[in-house]
């Protein structure tokens, strides 16, 4: 410590019971705005929803429209690139194969990349993270062994039950 005479001028610190309430208010204070702020996110994300579930109609609306027009114009693409290959000189049934083969790997191609984009609607990367919290384990194996003879039951010999 110091030899230094103590500065007496300096007010005296608030007593206890004054710092109390003070951090009370300010924790009250704190509250109502965290509450607040929630509201506001709930209503946020409410009204987002709404938004996306109207968007998601007319999207897929449109979505109908475009696919009703593309298969037109598809057809008519393939019936004019039929008539091009009869000109060339290429029979009915090598044309009609071709354009068959054509839009067959088209399709194929369709589906490969339809399946996998669904794959990314399973939310796999939210899942991993509710599995670490515990909230979402949906590979843990059941507590309870089904009834010995149920449906359920491995070793039931028709699976129709008891």
């Amino acid at each position: 410590m110091s030899d230094a005479p103590r500065d007496t001028d300096a007010p005296a610190p608030p007593d206890l019971a004054d710092t109390l309430k003070v951090v009370g208010a300010a924790g009250r204070a704190a509250y109502g705005s965290a509450k607040d702020t929630g509201r506001a996110l709930r209503g946020l994300v409410s009204a987002d929803f709404a938004l996306a579930r109207s968007a998601f109609g007319r999207a897929l609306a449109w979505a109908g429209v475009a696919i009703v027009f593309g298969a037109s114009a598809w057809l008519l693409v393939t019936g004019a690139l039929i008539a091009l290959m009869q000109r060339f000189g290429f029979s009915w049934l090598q044309s009609l194969s071709l354009a068959a083969f054509i839009s067959l790997a088209v399709t194929g191609f369709a589906v490969w990349k339809v399946g996998r984009y669904f794959d990314y609607t399973g939310m796999h990367a939210t899942r991993r993270q509710l599995s670490k919290l515990g909230l979402f384990d949906e590979d843990e194996p059941l507590d309870d062994p089904p009834a010995a003879g149920t449906a359920h039951d491995p070793r039931a010999s028709d699976h129709g039950g008891a």
